[in-house]
């Protein structure tokens, strides 16, 4: 079983590196694209958003933003290529990701090993434990963190040509 403590460290840290790779971006360059299909910083910021919002759920605590406003982000949805319908300020993005952060270790640091161990419902019809299901959402949370590192290069790259 995965201690709540593993779990905790890793969704700060994940939050600390977007921190990092995003201090000094303006909400334009996070629209900056990539020559290759890969969504912008934008789109993986309020990717990781509308992903934890399934980690809120788990734990019993409320989203910090409804599933309907991140939808834009949904997986397999259309690269973010502009401000639009759906796309939220970078701002916007990593206030609602800070707060989202604070929810889920109040949440975890509350959960003892034996709540971890709970047979939980995955919502697709399969159950498995609780720890499993948090941990899970944690791979996928630091998957598209680790993307932020070179998307900030990309959006930096537009600052160089200028």
């Amino acid at each position: 079983m995965v201690p709540d403590r593993i779990l905790v460290e890793g969704f700060e840290r994940n939050m600390q590196l977007i921190r990092d790779r995003t201090e000094g971006l303006t909400h334009a360059e996070s629209l900056v694209q990539t020559p290759y299909r890969v969504n912008c910083l934008n789109w993986t910021l309020g990717h990781i958003l509308h992903a934890r919002g399934p980690v809120l759920d788990l734990l019993g605590v409320p989203r910090v933003v409804p599933a309907a406003e991140t939808e834009r982000y949904g997986r397999d949805s259309e690269p973010v290529v502009e401000d639009g319908p759906g796309v939220l300020r970078m701002e916007d993005l990593l206030d609602r990701l800070e707060e989202t952060q604070a929810r889920i270790t109040d949440a975890l640091e509350g959960v003892d090993e034996a709540a971890l161990a709970v047979i939980t419902d995955k919502g697709d019809g399969t159950r498995a434990p609780l720890g499993e299901l948090i941990h899970y959402r944690l791979f996928h949370d630091t998957f598209h963190t680790a993307h932020t590192d070179i998307l900030r290069q990309v959006a930096l790259a537009g600052r160089r040509e200028a």
